[in-house]
């Protein structure tokens, strides 16, 4: 069986500063066997975890649409930020990619996917995480997974870690896999979800992380 994490960002996202060195250690040290390194509007650090990472690595993009943030799994290419939500499914399924529904009901954020943006996405949606540590509310991870057994969508659980510490936090076990989208949707529907909540207090390091970066570009 194989931890996989779906959400993970890097320094190659404004709220992260995590270098991708110490990324892939802590990752060996938890026993991460797939990641999918998912930041902000860009597929950079992905690519390149990926060619130095002796695990499995998912190219993966977290995509802020005109309706609320969506992740591209299994991309070739970048996907440019906003767009509609539906725009920006078509061009990750146009080059193989698979569609994630970040934090879907976890209403602290601004980036969380509308009502109007969901009802246009879910027809081209295969996953929805159904349990994301960082969110506030336990009652957003119940709504996402009702939400997934409605719709018929795989589940998984993340971390959507934005330092080494939230890294191993939450992950779903799935048998292990040839790498590649029809063959991870077949392990993921098979997986289980390991679910532990990070402290709120992380959102500081990312607040910290953002402001940072926002200082050193002045």
């Amino acid at each position: 069986m194989l931890k996989v994490d779906l959400h993970v960002h890097t320094e190659f996202s404004f709220d992260c500063a995590t270098p991708l060195e110490k990324l892939i250690q802590r990752c060996l040290k938890q026993d991460i066997g797939c990641l999918a390194v998912t930041d902000h509007n860009t597929i950079q650090g992905a690519v390149k975890v990926k060619e130095m990472a002796p695990f499995k690595v998912i190219i993966g993009e977290e995509i802020k649409t005109r309706d609320g943030d969506l992740i591209g799994l299994f991309l070739q290419e970048e996907v440019p930020p906003g767009l509609s939500a539906l725009e920006t499914a078509k061009l990750i399924k146009e080059q193989g990619g698979l569609v994630s529904l970040p934090h879907p009901f976890d209403r602290f954020r601004g980036s969380v996917m509308s009502e109007k943006g969901m009802a246009e996405l879910l027809p081209m949606t295969d996953v929805i995480e159904a349990f994301n540590a960082r969110n506030t509310l336990p009652s957003a991870d119940r709504r996402a997974v009702e939400l997934a057994a409605t719709h018929r969508n795989a589940l998984c659980a993340v971390s959507d870690a934005h330092s080494l510490g939230e890294i191993g936090k939450a992950y779903t076990l799935v048998p292990d896999f040839s790498y590649g989208p029809r063959e991870f949707m077949e392990a993921l529907r098979q997986g289980k979800l390991v679910k532990r909540r990070s402290s709120p207090l992380v959102h500081l390091i990312s607040t910290y992380a953002k402001n940072k970066k926002r200082m050193l570009r002045r």
